[in-house]
């Protein structure tokens, strides 16, 4: 036979199966996409629902937040999306025997794998650029409307609440920085003001910890204004004249998701020029990069699986491996993480640590193929 003939006709009939095996997995990804990002916002209205109910805003109101939480959304569940969808469809196409015929024509399972690889990367440069372009924008309005509207405060601090301003029932709380993690509060400085909103007092703490009831300060100073002078007052170990808990302050932290990768790389550069502790916004920040990866990792690790396990499958066995493999990875994630904002392992290491995992896995599936 003529090569130059068998070549004309082979590579027509790859492009065919490659076109085919794309349309096959589109339609069934674009659907579970559409479904899972339904449950997540499903369960993201549950979340808070009494706190919906409870701040008596408008359904108008709780809509627009839903709605600005769609991109996020879609966010989290490209990777499910995308082994499910791998799944279900190698599994529908080994029911029909398809799979079986492509591999009796001589194909192997990385060759039928290549045009679902290249989607999946496709997908992940795609998320990449939805993480960066979209997620950070509409993230940030629906947190506004949630502090503003559900919480009733006017955010206005940065990520880790640096330079926080409150109104109180005295008068004007301010604070250079609140350590979440450990609930302290540093520059502390409260302005006591009487009902004509005269200054009375103003109140300075460096750092102050919360101790399960109180804020306490190891020493604070006073500056007392009582008619035409003033008195400086220093006080040791005394409580603060501070009503919000630890939760209320919470309530100003902007989530890195509010944040581009450049942007969140700048707040970690001027966190270090002031002597703070950056190890958990680093991990954030790989974290970015790591993530946008796992739509290839779940077609490079479902795929064996798939062949191997999905004939005659129908949905309910693609639903029980995606959690299984799905859970997996979040798990390894969670824990690597985990271990890189304790300081146990570098910030970088923590980040790809689920991905590494997965793609020695996925090597490990892929060589036991034909």
């Amino acid at each position: 036979m003529d090569w130059r003939s068998d070549s004309r006709s082979y590579f027509p009939t790859q492009r065919i199966i490659n076109r085919y095996l794309v349309a096959t997995f589109m339609k069934i990804f674009l659907f579970s996409l559409l479904v899972a990002m339904f449950l997540f916002l499903l369960v993201e209205f549950i979340d808070r629902i009494d706190k919906f109910m409870n701040s008596g805003v408008s359904f108008r109101t709780i809509l627009a937040y839903l709605l600005f939480r769609i991109p996020l959304s879609i966010s989290r569940v490209f990777g499910w999306a995308t082994l499910f969808s791998t799944f279900f469809a190698l599994g529908l196409l080994s029911r029909n025997q398809e799979i079986t015929a492509m591999r009796c024509a001589g194909l192997s399972i990385n060759r039928i794998a290549f045009p679902l690889l290249g989607l999946s990367l496709l997908i992940s440069l795609f998320t990449l650029f939805w993480n960066e372009g979209l997620v950070p924008v509409f993230t940030s309005k629906s947190e506004q409307i949630y502090k503003r509207e559900v919480k009733k405060i006017q955010p206005q601090s940065v990520i880790g609440t640096k330079d926080v301003w409150i109104r109180g029932k005295a008068g004007f709380i301010n604070v250079d920085r609140f350590d979440t993690k450990k609930n302290v509060l540093e520059g502390l400085t409260i302005y006591v003001l009487d009902r004509d909103f005269v200054l009375q007092r103003i109140v300075e703490a460096q750092t102050a910890h919360w101790n399960g009831s109180s804020w306490q300060a190891d020493a604070i100073w006073e500056w007392n204004f009582a008619g035409q002078g003033k008195t400086i007052q220093r006080v040791a170990a005394t409580s603060l004249p501070l009503t919000q808990t630890p939760e209320d302050f919470k309530v100003f932290e902007r989530d890195p998701d509010e944040f581009g990768f450049f942007e969140l790389q700048k707040q970690i550069a001027d966190f270090k020029a002031i002597g703070v502790d950056t190890t958990e916004y680093q991990v954030n920040l790989w974290v970015k990069l790591a993530l946008p990866l796992i739509s290839p990792l779940m077609v490079f690790i479902g795929i064996p699986f798939a062949v191997k396990h999905a004939s005659g499958a129908g949905m309910a066995l693609s639903f029980a491996l995606t959690m299984a493999i799905g859970f997996g990875y979040w798990f390894l994630l969670a824990f690597g993480i985990s271990l890189g904002r304790g300081g146990v392992i570098p910030p970088f290491l923590s980040a790809w640590l689920a991905n590494m995992i997965f793609v020695l896995v996925g090597l490990f599936f892929f060589m036991g193929e034909e």
